[in-house]
Order: C-alpha cells, then structure tokens, then sequence
C-alpha cells in the first residue's frame, strides 16, 4: 500500500509531459488561430505591482508572472501538478526530492535554463529582504543544490507529500540566476515582456524560442479597471476584449448582448479575520456570536446572485475530495448571536469593520453585516477604504477586516499558509498545537483514507475555533467578447487560473491586429 501510495504520485509527475486540457466549446467556436492582439482589464491595479515573482500578490501580478515565466510546476484546471521545466519531481520517502529539469530551455535573453537557475530562484524566497509571499512555505527547504547541470535535489526539513503541489504556486515561477533588476522580465514563459508600467498598463509579446506549446496570441496587452462599471463598458464598447471579475448582476445582461461569461466553481472566498489577540477577538463569545450573524444565504443570493457555494467557516471547498460534509453547518442564528454577544459585554459598543474593493464583495457583505447586526441592537461600523495601499496596510491589521484568498492546490498548502500557528498569514492570529499537530501528520502520511480524517478534524477546530468567517466560496466570473475563444473553467481561479493567454486565440470575424 505504501509503494504503490509512492509510485501513484510520482507516475503523475514523471513521463506525463505537458498537460493538455480538454477544450470547452464556445457556440460557434472556430478551430484555433495564430495571431491577434488580445487587450484584458484586471479589477485592481496598483503602483506596487511587480515583476518579481517571489512578490506578487495581486490578480494582475499573477497574469504577469504567467505570462513571462514558468515554474518547475504548472497546475491544471483541477489544481493537480503537472510537469513544466521540471521533467518530474520524484521521492521515496516524501523528504529527499530529486528534480529533473527540461533540456534547452531559454531565457529570453537566450540563457539555457540550468539547475543553478533552479537553486537561485528558490533560496531567494528565504532571505527576508526579498519579501517573498511564500517564505514561510520556503523555509521549509532545508537544501537546496544542483547535483548536475540539470538535476537538482531539495531537502525538506519533515516530510510532505504536497511538495510538488507548493512548485506549482506562481511566486516559485524561475529565474535566470543572479537577477534582481525588475524593471522587465527575464523568464523562460510563452510572452516577453515589451512594456510594463505599474498600475497602468503592461505589453506582452509572443516568444517564439518557447519551450512549450506555442501561445496563439501575437501579443497581449494588460491594464485594470477598478471601477466596475467602467470596467463592464470597456468590454461592451470594444476598448477590451476581456475583463476579470464580472459583476453576476450584469452577466444577464452581457449575454443578452453576445458577450461570453465563464463561470468557475474555486475555492476562493472572501472571509471576515477577528483577530484573536486583539481586544473584541479576546472573547470566544464575540467571535462565535458575528459567526451566527453571518446569512449566508442571503449573501449568496443578494451578494453573488446565487454565483457561490455556502462556506462553513473553514476553508476547503465543497468540491475538494478532502471537503468534510459531515461538519455540521452554521446557521444564521440571530438570537443566539445576540446572547454570545450579550454575554461578551461588547453588545452596546460600536464594532469597527474595515472593507475595502480590493477584497471581492466584502463592502457588500459588510453590508448585510452591519444590517443583521443593527436587527439585535449591535452596532458596527463600515469602514470603505481604498483598494490601493489596502493589503498592506490594512489587511490582517485591523481587528475586523476582510481578506480575498485564492485557491491553493492543496488542503495542507491552504491549512499551512493560512492556520498553522508559525503562518504570517495567519489573519486571525489563530493558535492551537493541536491543529499544528494533525498538519504535520497529515504531510507526512501515505494512507490518503487516513489523510482525509486528518484534514476533515482540522476543518472541525478551523471552524469551532478560529477567527476567520467563511459565508461563501466564489465562483469566478470572466466576460469575453464574442471572437475570444479557448477559454474554459478552472478551479484555479480566475481566468483560468491567471494562464489564459497561454490557451486563448481570436476567431476571424473579430479581435485586434495589434
């Protein structure tokens, strides 16, 4: 059992070569074409956007870092691992992991990929004057180094057998060794980058020494617009041909008028953060009181317009294989709500809220808060801020606020950057060495029946005990112009994942020459 538990992941990472996904066929979808300028709106843009791949952090960073480079890993549109510059990643004992990488790979300055390459890109993300999104996940690499040109070997500090999975998150993406100038990409992926300005727009090519299968699209141009309904009018007047984050009140609407929606089920969720070592978060008897105000329902109908699925507080999606659907679910209980709060002594004061844009929903679902929570005379107050400047300098900051956190490839990626006690995304400040405990055990096991208890008991003391809110799993939604084809659902997020431009073409009735 044990063996064949081995053999199992590394069959899925060795000889499997590029993953071809199968195609969603668009109403009158033509055969795929080369050429074309496709033009996209994100929903955020800020002037700390980045083409370092170890920094990125928001929707538009990750296009870009799709775009222009490449990990060792890609993940498909189900999250699983797929080979990328890595031929395989393989281990026997979960610990010692040996990769493989793909021979003549370039950079696009035309530097063969080497294994230094590999050794370089991932010890940067541990020194903290890097400010890696993924150092905590790095630390764990206890070694690093290259055996030969094209062999590298990773140490990890305790065994974990989602270690391929944590090389398909983007910030992992390869760099040429030694770079640290990144006023434009250097990467080894299917576009070069000809123009980035941060905040306000960047330009993409078409590589044509890429690795891989080449991208259909000639060039790829990537701007965002904050502003929803500016936003929805770029793609209906043709100024883009596709936007991020359709709003579910206007998709009617925009297939009404010929426009293609994609709807993905992924495992993002917009969550409320008490922190727990702040004063309202000190008393268990606040925070499970806000989880009983939560109307879940009436959030998914008025917020998402039945674009979601109810959350439980805990975050694995409904559709994981490891989702525990025994846990009981939290009801919208406004009486006991106002007991637990009563009994808190903070149900006469008035309760700050930070919301901001940036975090998808959360001005509408502080909304149906504050309204559900004025019924039991609890007052709180909705503070809007800004989504420029907000996840640095209000996320995780103040004592109630709301986070936007992307799908991860794996249960344990998710429970490690966002529970574990050691996370510094921990964004209630949560700690129980229990939980801890069952992580640790939960990477380290080769019986997947007993891995899946582990996980469904960590989702119980998740749920029971920290202080993060959950109401609902988005659906993402992407809107397109009608000659965009190619593109498809995926639980990776939205569009498809942040790497549609690598599956996208322009149909010959319609789209840009440049």
């Amino acid at each position: 059992m044990q063996v064949a538990s081995v053999l199992d992941r590394r069959s899925v990472l060795k000889g499997a070569g590029l993953l071809v996904a199968g195609m969603t066929t668009q109403p009158g979808m033509s055969a795929p074409i080369f050429g074309g300028h496709l033009k996209v709106a994100g929903a955020v843009g800020s002037t700390s956007e980045t083409l370092d791949p170890a920094r990125q952090s928001m929707a538009t960073d990750y296009i870009r870092g799709h775009l222009f480079y490449d990990g060792l890993i890609s993940l498909d549109d189900r999250l699983n691992p797929r080979p990328a510059l890595a031929e395989a990643v393989e281990s026997d004992d979960f610990l010692t992991w040996h990769i493989p990488l793909r021979r003549n790979v370039r950079f696009h300055d035309g530097t063969v990929l080497t294994a230094d390459d590999v050794v370089f890109s991932l010890l940067r993300h541990q020194k903290p004057e890097v400010g890696s999104q993924q150092y905590a996940l790095a630390r764990t690499m206890q070694s690093v180094r290259a055996i030969s040109p094209l062999l590298v070997e990773v140490v990890l500090d305790a065994p974990n057998s989602d270690f391929p999975a944590i090389l398909g998150i983007s910030n992992f993406a390869i760099l040429k060794a030694g770079t640290t100038d990144f006023r434009t990409a250097n990467g080894t992926g299917p576009f070069r980058c000809e123009a980035f300005t941060p905040g306000i727009r960047t330009v993409a090519l078409r590589n044509p020494e890429f690795w891989g299968q080449k991208p259909y699209l000639n060039s790829v141009e990537l701007i965002a617009i904050p502003d929803e309904m500016a936003r929805h009018n770029a793609l209906m007047s043709g100024d883009v041909d596709l936007i991020a984050t359709a709003n579910p009140r206007l998709v009617p609407m925009l297939k009404k008028n010929g426009f293609g929606v994609v709807e993905s089920p992924v495992g993002t969720y917009t969550d409320l953060s008490i922190r727990l070592d702040q004063r309202y978060g000190r008393s268990a008897d606040f925070v499970e009181g806000i989880k009983f105000l939560l109307n879940r329902e009436q959030i998914r109908q008025s917020v998402f317009l039945g674009f979601s699925r109810i959350g439980n507080d805990q975050p694995i999606p409904p559709e994981s294989p490891y989702f525990n659907h025994q846990l009981p679910q939290r009801p919208y209980d406004p009486d006991r709500a106002r007991f637990l709060l009563k009994r808190s002594g903070l149900l006469d004061e008035t309760i700050p809220m930070v919301c901001s844009p940036a975090a998808l929903a959360s001005v509408d679902i502080a909304v149906v808060l504050q309204y559900a929570a004025s019924r039991i005379g609890q007052k709180m107050a909705v503070q809007r801020v800004p989504a420029d400047g907000y996840w640095t300098q209000y996320w995780m900051k103040a004592p109630l606020g709301f986070g936007n956190i992307n799908p991860r490839p794996a249960p344990s990626l998710t429970f490690e950057v966002g529970f574990a006690s050691a996370s510094p995304w921990n964004e209630s400040r949560w700690r129980n060495p229990h939980f801890d405990g069952l992580l640790r055990d939960a990477k380290s096991t080769r019986d997947d029946t007993r891995k899946r208890q582990l996980y469904w008991d960590m989702q119980a003391l998740v749920s029971s005990g920290a202080g993060v809110c959950i109401p609902n799993f988005t659906n993402s939604l992407d809107a397109y112009a009608p000659h965009v084809c190619g593109l498809r659902p995926s639980q990776a997020g939205q569009l498809m994942g942040y790497d549609f431009a690598r599956s996208v073409w322009l149909n010959e009735t319609g789209g840009r020459t440049g």
